[in-house]
């Protein structure tokens, strides 16, 4: 049976920390690329990113209270805004298989860029964790991007490729892509099942 301190240097671990580190390079280098090469990146890069995820260790924590968070809410804000100005009219997306699509009483929005955001969030919090070297840190750190992958960035990952795999086969240019359904992008979203949910996450990322 592996020791906790070669799982946290296992195979996979290393693996799933160099997607990570990958995934964080495009999205802090985002305003350098254009959006339709950004998001053909990513249509190459989540699926290997979320194959990674899914074959992480289930581990169990070693401290009561998690480990510090680096990222804070105007990191985030930073991300998702070049993003979302990268993407145009590309970003939002009408959400199609949400569970709580029923509690909605409006139409169930997503925004690209703010589930690249989440997902920086947490990978870019689990890289400086990982990077400390210290064993139990490096656990914990595995154990939380895994819980937080299962029950929420997983999803957006999933959803949002959606999106862009409908953008990079459309043959459409980035400016021309008008959303589903009205001007998405003037609606107010506060309200939204989707939007309280990332702001749930992200409070509970900071925790």
């Amino acid at each position: 049976m592996a020791r906790k301190q070669d799982i946290v240097y296992s195979r996979v671990v290393l693996e799933f920390t160099a997607a990570a580190n990958e995934f964080c390079k495009y999205a802090e280098r985002a305003s350098e690329i254009s959006g339709g090469e950004l998001l053909r990146i990513l249509q190459r890069l989540l699926p290997f990113l979320y194959i990674k995820a899914s074959l992480l260790p289930s581990l169990e924590p070693f401290f009561e209270d998690s480990n510090a968070k680096a990222v804070k809410e105007s990191d985030w804000a930073a991300v998702r805004d070049v993003l979302k100005e990268r993407f145009g009219s590309a970003d939002a997306y009408l959400e199609a298989y949400d569970p709580k699509i029923k509690e909605a009483d409006g139409p169930v929005v997503g925004s690209i860029a703010e589930d690249m955001a989440d997902i920086y969030q947490d990978l870019k919090n689990f890289l400086i964790n990982y990077r400390t070297g210290t064993n139990e840190v490096m656990n914990d750190a595995i154990w939380e991007c895994k819980l937080n992958f299962e029950n929420y960035w997983g999803q957006r990952l999933t959803d949002s490729l959606r999106a862009i795999h409908r953008f990079v086969y459309s043959g459409e240019e980035i400016n021309k892509i008008a959303p589903s359904e009205g001007n998405l992008e003037k609606m107010d979203t506060s309200d939204w099942i989707i939007t309280r949910r990332q702001k749930d996450f992200r409070k509970n990322g900071k925790q």
